[in-house]
């Protein structure tokens, strides 16, 4: 047995790490930050961000987060954007 001084952090997923690095250079404004193959799975992801359940987006509530159908040429395609409203600012 090897005792330590604590656990190491938890780890960031590299990708949404930079995503929340761009979007809080820019707090306020809605940027595209996935396509999904389907409405489910951009809905999905959308609340992921909003709850915070990857921890790139901790504390849940600082960013806002919504998934549409987007048809551009007669194709659909399902887009979650999101945007950067910090501490305290009410969720839409």
């Amino acid at each position: 047995m090897k005792f330590i001084a604590g656990p190491p952090p938890e780890r960031q997923n590299v990708k949404h790490a930079l995503l929340v690095e761009q979007l809080k250079s820019r707090p306020g404004k809605w940027a595209e930050v996935q396509r999904k193959a389907t409405i489910s799975r951009a809905s999905s992801a959308a609340q992921a961000i909003r709850s915070a359940q990857l921890t790139s987006y901790a504390p849940a509530g600082t960013f806002q987060a919504m998934a549409r159908t987007v048809v551009e040429n007669g194709a659909a395609r399902y887009v979650v954007y999101a945007r950067y409203v910090g501490a305290g600012e009410p969720a839409a």
